[in-house]
């Protein structure tokens, strides 16, 4: 019995901000109907595959039932409200508009069942200039400032490795979801939920944003202690063209370091503001060069610096410490990630991810 046992989910969200968001309450035990169309969900037909189905799409919908309606057909539409008669949570991910012309908006669904929450995902909001504008994660990123800092050492964005508004979403979504449900338990009433991937990101600048919010210059990763403007939150190439990161702000970091390497002298440079620590880190440049990336792991294991090798993937969940927590598992069809929500004394085994339609 998961946290959210006999809560019932309709989810007609696809790819990776509404899956990912129902996924987590399917880790809890919440019954979740995927509604898919004939076609199904685009993510089933994303490589890589495992044991017959894309990792993607297992790693994003295990735990569910998968149901394919036609909601241009009335018996689509009649078996979508059946549905929803008993359902607690609706999610939705169209473009604006969509949901109203199949008659499924929130004024419709609310007023045949006043208790659901319904939540709809969207990359700009319901409402304006932006609503009706197509957009993935990348395009949202760009709008909101992010791929800006997401930069190389010319200052050219380039493509980042998160997906960070997709997931930003995702997590805004459930959040917003879990608070209207513990407040029907005090009103009775749902609630209707306007989740925007790009509102869902704007918060996630918090530590970069001061003077541009407040209408001043925007951040440059050249200059910013946080984007690489300094010594110590900076990524280092080693002698085998691998990397490692120092990240960290505290000096006593800077201490330990520079007094391990016999380079105190540099130490006034670390208390410097980002932006005026070039000599401190063209020298940190030329040392980390002198080492192999695991050689450097090695030398900092009885170092107390905040250090770490950059790893691939593969490398990342091949760690001592990800089988340590049972991060990595094997079940429901192959390997899935384990939730990073977990409760003491409750145990948690991967269920699979359903065949299209399984539950027709």
């Amino acid at each position: 019995m998961g946290k959210l046992s006999g809560i019932k989910v309709i989810d007609l969200s696809v790819f990776l901000p509404g899956p990912m968001m129902t996924m987590m309450m399917a880790d809890q035990g919440a019954e979740v109907w995927k509604v898919e169309s004939p076609a199904g969900d685009p993510a089933r037909d994303q490589e890589p595959f495992e044991g017959g189905q894309s990792v993607w799409f297992r790693a994003l919908n295990r735990g569910k039932k998968s149901i394919v309606l036609d909601l241009k057909s009335a018996a689509g539409k009649a078996r979508l409200w059946d549905l929803i008669e008993n359902a607690d949570v609706f999610v939705e991910g169209f473009r604006p508009g969509v949901m109203a012309r199949l008659g499924f908006d929130y004024a419709a669904v609310s007023a045949r069942n006043p208790g659901i929450v319904y939540c709809s995902i969207s990359a700009f909001g319901q409402e304006g200039e932006m609503a009706h504008h197509p957009a993935h994660d990348l395009a949202t990123q760009a709008l909101a400032g992010f791929l800006s800092i997401n930069d190389g050492p010319d200052g050219t964005p380039v493509v980042p490795g998160v997906a960070a508004s997709d997931m930003a979403a995702g997590l805004t979504a459930l959040s917003a979801t879990l608070m209207a449900l513990l407040g029907r338990e005090r009103t009775g009433k749902g609630d209707y939920i306007d989740c925007a991937m790009f509102d869902s990101l704007l918060p996630w600048s918090a530590h970069t944003m001061g003077l541009a919010i407040a209408g001043g210059d925007p951040p440059r990763s050249a200059s910013q202690r946080s984007l690489g403007g300094a010594a110590f939150y900076q990524v280092y190439e080693t002698a085998d063209k691998r990397h490692v990161v120092l990240g960290a702000r505290e000096l006593k970091f800077a201490h330990n370091l520079l007094t391990a390497l016999g380079r105190m002298d540099l130490y006034p440079i670390a208390e410097r503001p980002a932006g005026e620590q070039g000599e401190l880190i063209a020298f940190l440049r030329q040392t980390f060069a002198t080492k192999t990336r695991d050689e450097w792991t090695l030398w900092f294991a009885d170092k107390d610096v905040a250090f770490s090798p950059v790893l691939d993937l593969r490398e990342a969940f091949a760690q001592p410490h990800v089988a340590e927590r049972g991060l990595l598992v094997t079940g429901g069809g192959g390997h899935m990630v384990a939730p990073a929500i977990r409760f003491a004394g409750e145990s948690w085994s991967p269920a699979s991810a359903p065949e299209l339609g399984a539950d027709d």
